[in-house]
């Protein structure tokens, strides 16, 4: 077997196996949809149905049930506006650690980075006390800035990694010219790095439409997200499949298309600014 027969057969055996572990990852959302067009019967039928009639019956009860949309609309503006705030703060932030780095500065990013290993709960009676202290119990508010914190450390890393690629010799011709501090980072340094900005707020976006612990906790109707729905969807007597699989779907699809859509920008974030 030559040198060029040995790369065309690695790089068919790579391709057969991405493609494996994409159907691996790809078939539990094709299943969630497709339970969501059977019956309860159908759901649970052992062997289970590949092949059935399908049903609008579990999203029309669910539309009858409770207000799609509602929660939709909390998740939007919960996701959104905690990226926004998260920005808002990441961004100076980096900028200042990147441009002007001390000695500590990679301990500093290390130790924010660390603090997304504290499991949720070991924080819930303390930010639980203060929301409904200052009256933020079920309130997008609340949810706003607590998805900012708890994405801001991950926000930070990226937009640090994007910011110290950018020519140091730009900033210096810049601060020639007189420009200040804010200017700077307005007119030189956010052009510069758009693409990683961009990239990091769809990421942050996902992470905080995904996030269902403290929406759980700290809402109960108005201010509930989408994944505060599907957990309403739970019964004592049981999880009702086919009715758990349809929220689910309205729950995934518009942040599923949201994700499609930007998935070039997404992978560039993903694979440069948090691993370079």
């Amino acid at each position: 077997m030559t040198d060029k027969q040995r790369d065309i057969l690695k790089n068919r055996i790579a391709v057969f196996f991405a493609w494996v572990a994409a159907l691996a990852f790809f078939f539990p959302i094709f299943w969630m949809v497709l339970t969501g067009f059977k019956t309860e019967n159908q759901a649970i039928a052992i062997p289970p149905l590949l092949f059935f009639e399908p049903t609008l019956e579990n999203y029309t009860e669910i539309q009858s049930r409770m207000n799609y949309t509602h929660f939709a609309m909390n998740s939007i503006i919960t996701s959104f506006g905690g990226t926004l705030l998260a920005l808002l703060i990441a961004i100076p932030s980096a900028y200042s650690m990147a441009f002007n780095t001390g000695r500590w500065t990679k301990d500093i990013l290390m130790w924010m980075l660390s603090t997304k290993m504290l499991p949720a709960v070991g924080v819930l009676m303390p930010i639980y006390l203060i929301c409904q202290k200052f009256g933020l119990l079920d309130s997008r508010i609340a949810l706003v800035v607590i998805y900012a914190m708890m994405n801001l450390p991950i926000v930070m890393l990226i937009l640090f990694n994007y910011f110290r690629e950018i020519p140091k010799e730009i900033l210096e011709a810049s601060r020639m010219d007189g420009t200040s501090t804010l200017n700077e980072i307005r007119q030189v340094v956010m052009p510069l790095a758009w693409g990683g900005i961009a990239s990091t707020a769809l990421l942050s976006i996902i992470l905080c439409w995904n996030e269902a612990f403290w929406s759980i906790v700290l809402t109960t109707t108005e201010a509930s997200t989408l994944t505060a729905f599907v957990a309403s969807f739970q019964a004592p007597e049981g999880l009702f499949w086919a009715k758990v699989s349809a929220v689910s779907t309205l729950a995934c699809a518009p942040i599923v298309v949201f994700g499609w859509l930007a998935q070039k920008q997404l992978v560039q974030g993903l694979t440069f600014g948090a691993v370079k």
